[in-house]
């Protein structure tokens, strides 16, 4: 081994690559370092995908990038966005239907015996439940982000919006996941 590799070799164990470091691995082929722990890189590889490694095991470096103290995973930015997509468009999220509905049917039977029951599958009604939620949340961020009411009508507007929610406990009985249930206004003031 000549003394520049030596050199490389004692540079790279003292050094922590930085998210976006490119790589060269014996096993794994070329990569971009996506994550950092103190133990690990996470790399992205353009044959194997991502693979973690230690950070002291044997590979060459291509172009190290600084690490920063405040690094930010890819895994965390995609996780951030995820949440602000939700939080602001209306498109809603996969919520499931409690086991014990699924499939179901829901009957309608009207008080007069000569007219026919309605038969709903529950599956159709809980996911019209789930629109009206969703579309509620969407009404409540316009309101909460309009430039063109004040603070008064968007507290008045917020109260009726909380009240839609408490007619619609009775639902809540549908909802696997009592985080995606309807809340309403409390009963304790």
């Amino acid at each position: 081994m000549c003394f520049c590799d030596f050199a490389r070799k004692l540079e790279q164990m003292d050094t922590i690559l930085g998210i976006g470091s490119r790589i060269n691995h014996s096993e794994y082929g070329k990569g971009v370092v996506t994550n950092v722990t103190s133990d690990l890189y996470w790399v992205t590889f353009l044959e194997n995908g991502l693979e973690t490694i230690p950070v002291n095991e044997d590979f060459e470096i291509i172009e190290a990038v600084k690490d920063e103290v405040d690094t930010v995973s890819f895994s965390e930015v995609e996780d951030s966005l995820k949440e602000i997509l939700k939080r602001w468009s209306d498109v809603s999220e996969v919520v499931p239907i409690a086991d014990k509905y699924r499939g179901g049917t829901m009957i309608l039977e009207p008080k007069d015996s000569n007219l026919s029951n309605k038969e709903i599958p529950i599956n159709t009604f809980f996911h019209k439940i789930v629109m009206l939620r969703d579309r509620l949340r969407v009404m409540e961020q316009k309101i909460n982000s309009s430039k063109n009411l004040d603070d008064q009508e968007k507290v008045d507007l917020q109260q009726y919006i909380t009240r839609c929610y408490g007619s619609l406990t009775t639902f809540n009985v549908l909802f696997k996941s009592d985080s995606q249930q309807f809340k309403g206004e409390s009963s304790k003031k």
